[in-house]
């Protein structure tokens, strides 16, 4: 690794519900375009599935969503499933899942410079810059940033200015239009990447668990190995469809008590 690339742990947070080759597509192409840029060696991928809290339709339980997700990335030398966030009691903002990892990150780097670690560990040497995290998400998730009540304006600060987005185009949506419309986002900016799939693939979760509940083929949109889990387990039922029915997301009810403003505020 060259020493003067940042070294970069790309965090993707979500229901993963189940995991898709999406998912994992997304990992790849933000780690080419990061290196693209010249300043940063990416060293690690994380997928962190939501905890059952979050209170999301159709939402498996937290264990099943983990063992799809380590199932299918088997065959990934870089990106790993932690279960951090899945094992909370309650559900946890973004930005304290980000923050927990930041913290793990580099107490991981300070034990390695320590050891005066060889080439062959994620963080090369001693002297190497001080590993950043960002997290990944598609282009939908900056669209999120404007539905009332989502978010509270300090977290989206804290998650644009002191980690950052690396953000992949899907579908029809514009990040860049998000951006522009965002004070937030366009004030930093530069701490948004934002990633152009020109090969394009709009395979979702959601369209998955309703093939899965008409016994329709789900097969070359999610690893052989996801799809027998979720027959041996008999996910993605009618039944299953209906957990959390009439529920509301759990951070409109968190964060119904906080103030919150426009981002545009």
């Amino acid at each position: 690794m060259a020493s003067c690339r940042v070294p970069l742990v790309l965090l993707a947070c979500g229901s993963f519900n189940p995991i898709t080759n999406q998912h994992m597509r997304l990992f790849e192409l933000a780690r080419d375009h990061m290196h693209s840029t010249g300043r940063f060696e990416v060293v690690g991928g994380i997928v962190s599935p939501v905890s059952d809290g979050y209170g999301k339709q159709g939402l498996v339980p937290a264990k099943h969503r983990i063992s799809m997700a380590k199932l299918a990335l088997q065959s990934s030398n870089w990106v790993t499933v932690d279960e951090w966030e899945s094992q909370q009691p309650d559900w946890t903002e973004t930005v304290v899942t980000m923050r927990y990892h930041h913290g793990r990150i580099l107490k991981e780097y300070e034990q390695s410079a320590g050891r005066h670690s060889d080439a062959s560990e994620k963080f090369a040497s001693p002297s190497s810059p001080f590993p950043q995290l960002k997290l990944l998400c598609g282009a939908d998730f900056l669209s999120s940033f404007k539905i009332p009540g989502l978010w509270l304006d300090d977290h989206v600060e804290e998650l644009v200015q002191r980690f950052g987005l690396v953000c992949v185009s899907r579908g029809s949506l514009q990040p860049e239009r998000a951006v522009h419309e965002s004070d937030t986002l366009f004030r930093h900016r530069r701490n948004v990447f934002l990633v152009r799939e020109w090969v394009r693939n709009e395979t979702s979760a959601t369209e998955i668990r309703r093939a899965l509940r008409r016994d329709q083929s789900v097969k070359y949109l999610i690893p052989d190995s996801v799809i027998e889990y979720i027959h041996q387990h008999e996910l993605y039922t009618e039944d299953s469809e209906r957990r959390n029915e009439g529920t509301a997301l759990r951070p409109l009810i968190k964060q119904a008590h906080q103030p919150i403003k426009s981002l545009d505020d």
